[in-house]
């Protein structure tokens, strides 16, 4: 089996290969010729057009047969993208490539460098030599999603427009199929970015809270009134302004409008969740807005709301307090915002979500007639350390920089288990969205349904490059 490096590649046998990338991710494809263009629409390979001449898409399994390609086929890229297309690369752990024969061997794997503003990855390519075929790892990362891979191979787009003042968001791949309309997943908004994230805590009133009450602020430019009004539609309570949110905010918006570029991570290398730890807030959960276009608060929300996965992070319940800053680009007069939606960190919600964690990790074990694990100090120490550790030294891996493993760390907090497993997640925002995350994941869904184990304790720190770190340490 050969683990590939960027740039390397490696013979394969006759018969047909099988491409899987574990994790939350889409895989699509794309066939040509030594150009490196399709010939039409029917040359891309994703989920509403499962299959080509020799191709095949079904669920995460790519399968591919040369000799059937269709004439003139030389090569087949695979492309990667999040399943959560709010979900930008950088907050997932690096996708990793796995092939196989068809009798079942591995023959390759490869695992690129961790993306971080790319949206879609080419993870790798099919291609003939004479009568050879070979496997090459690409880990080539595209900001402007699928829309962009598309033109690079030839694929017609077009695009959808956007709410009037707001620059127009990047659409995926248009064509028809069988006379019939069909669509390419759309990498949506590359300025709207948000989730679902957590458990609901009231909020204070839409003047941004009481005169010295924690986390209210001032609100010169009127941005609570539209906000709270379209929470109070949507059935949620009101947030106030924090000053250490909107001083995060404020930070970002300039660090984007310096490069003129709608980013999670600045050019300095600090990501949006750093700067708000950086300003002494502490984060159960958090979510945000990066935009580009709108003139005015009321522009903003009206944009926010244009859009169903921005219209449920505005709208969330879980969030009580937000930062909110704009800031010119001193060359183009553009506006860059960013809005900062969070419920701050308290003992008794870290308590509340790593319960809510077991809670559902356990209704997956009764869905597969499993008995429920047990909540352990032990073993909850060991996770939380870890996930502290990962988000403080900026590292994403079972194994710490000086090498401690899961094993290690469970023994070092006083457990006896003689059977110890471990899950790791980035990004999600809640206890639903990181155990179905694990679930659709075959390795970290083997390590829940374990019957061995027994007993289980759960981490999570927020304030990473990508977010919230989750651990989920198993003993039995």
């Amino acid at each position: 089996m050969s683990e590939l490096v960027p740039g390397g590649n490696t013979p394969l046998p006759d018969g047909t290969l099988t491409f899987r990338v574990p994790g939350p991710f889409d895989v699509s494809a794309l066939i040509t010729d030594d150009s490196g263009k399709v010939r039409g629409d029917g040359d891309f390979v994703f989920y509403n057009q499962p299959a080509a001449p020799g191709v095949r898409l079904d669920g995460g399994r790519l399968t591919v047969d040369p000799p059937r390609l269709r004439t003139g086929a030389s090569r087949v890229t695979v492309v990667v993208s999040p399943t959560d297309l709010t979900t930008p690369l950088g907050r997932l752990p690096s996708p990793t490539i796995q092939v196989t024969s068809a009798d079942g061997r591995v023959l390759a794997r490869f695992t690129p460098p961790r993306p971080e503003r790319e949206t879609v990855l080419l993870l790798a390519e099919l291609y003939r030599r004479g009568t050879t075929w070979k496997l090459r790892a690409l880990g080539q990362g595209y900001a402007d999603g699928l829309a962009g891979v598309a033109r690079d191979f030839g694929v017609d787009v077009t695009e959808d427009s956007a709410p009037s003042g707001v620059a127009a968001a990047n659409t995926a791949p248009h064509g028809m199929r069988d006379g019939r309309p069909m669509r390419a997943p759309s990498p949506g908004p590359a300025f709207a970015r948000g989730s679902a994230p957590g458990t609901r805590r009231p909020g204070a009133d839409a003047r941004g809270g009481s005169p010295g009450a924690p986390g209210g602020g001032p609100d010169p430019d009127g941005f609570l009134g539209p906000v709270n009004s379209a929470r109070a539609a949507a059935g949620s309570p009101p947030v106030r302004l924090d000053p250490r949110l909107t001083a995060a905010a404020r930070g970002h918006a300039a660090a984007m409008a310096a490069r003129g570029t709608l980013a999670s991570e600045g050019p300095d290398g600090v990501s949006v969740y750093q700067r708000v730890i950086a300003a002494g807030y502490p984060y159960l959960t958090i979510g945000e807005h990066l935009v580009s276009g709108p003139r005015t608060p009321h522009e903003f929300v009206e944009y926010c709301l244009s859009a169903e996965p921005s219209r449920r992070t505005l709208c969330d319940p879980a969030f009580d307090q937000a930062g909110l800053a704009r800031v010119p680009d001193a060359r183009t007069g553009d506006l860059y915002w960013t809005a900062l939606w969070a419920r701050p960190f308290s003992p008794a919600g870290l308590d509340r979500t790593t319960l809510e964690v077991i809670a559902l990790t356990n209704t997956e074990r009764a869905s597969a007639g499993l008995p429920p694990l047990a909540a352990d100090a032990t073993l909850t120490a060991a996770a939380q350390a870890h996930s502290a550790d990962m988000v403080a030294r900026d590292f994403y891996a079972h194994t710490s920089p000086e090498g401690s493993r899961p094993w290690d760390r469970a023994a070092a907090a006083g457990s006896a288990h003689r059977a110890i497993g471990e899950n790791i997640a980035c990004g999600q925002r809640s206890p639903a969205e990181v155990v179905r995350g694990w679930m659709d994941s075959p390795g970290h869904r083997a390590n829940i349904l374990k019957r061995d184990f027994t007993h289980i304790g759960i981490g999570l720190a927020g304030g990473g490059r990508a977010g919230t770190y989750w651990t989920q340490l198993f003993g039995g």
